[in-house]
């Protein structure tokens, strides 16, 4: 019996790069394209019918942007595995993406095999990233510890963090997802979502993008 194709799904609001991810997709053995959407608002909307095991993101889209978008999707299609393609390279973008629940960041222009290897990648639980972004990643978390001591950084906040919390605050920081917390930790997706929570409060913060900002000196 052959394996049973990964289905991946697109939203990118250019028509023409919509239409060469779809034929890469086509292309390639394992995966099965099973839809598109030109905005943000409409893959909300119908994307989570399909069940995609992948879905591609842009960030620049028309209304809901695409970390909007993938903040919807993280609650709607937990399972999912989110790739952002975008042309967007600075430092917010990416943390921003990763914290809303992406779990690789692909600079545009995408090759074929480029793309088909970020979601072998995803799939085997790693977190594909182009070499300039993966870059940006270290260097900031390099920095992290310093801008967590600066005069601006909720230091105070921090301690009363418990170990568990700290845990999974390092995780949100390095964008992990919420199952993918749950499973290295031992512990449900229901637990983490607590945990969150308590964080959330202990901050002052309402999503996983002020989190991580505070938390990093932002």
């Amino acid at each position: 019996m052959s394996a049973k194709p990964i289905t991946v799904a697109i939203v990118e609001d250019n028509s023409g790069l919509r239409q060469s991810f779809e034929t890469m997709l086509q292309r390639a053995t394992g995966l099965q394209w099973v839809g598109s959407f030109a905005d943000g608002e409409q893959a909300v909307r119908d994307l989570p019918a399909l069940c995609p095991r992948v879905v591609l993101m842009d960030i620049n889209l028309p209304g809901m942007d695409g970390v909007q978008c993938v903040a919807h999707l993280a609650q709607s299609l937990p399972d999912a595995l989110i790739i952002m393609v975008t042309v967007y390279d600075d430092t917010d973008a990416i943390f921003n993406s990763l914290a809303a629940g992406a779990g690789g960041y692909l600079l545009k222009p995408v090759r074929s095999a480029q793309l088909i290897a970020a979601i072998k990648e995803i799939l085997a639980g790693g977190a594909p990233m182009s070499a300039d972004i993966a870059r940006r990643v270290v260097q900031t978390f390099r920095k992290a510890p310093a801008a967590t001591t600066a005069p601006n950084a909720p230091a105070a906040e921090l301690v009363r963090m418990g170990a568990r919390e700290q845990e999974i605050l390092d995780a949100l920081v390095r964008g992990l997802l919420l199952k993918e917390i749950a499973h290295q930790l031992g512990i449900s997706y229901w637990t983490v979502q607590e945990y969150i929570a308590r964080i959330y409060k202990k901050l002052h913060v309402h999503s996983r993008s002020q989190a991580v900002a505070k938390y990093l000196g932002k």
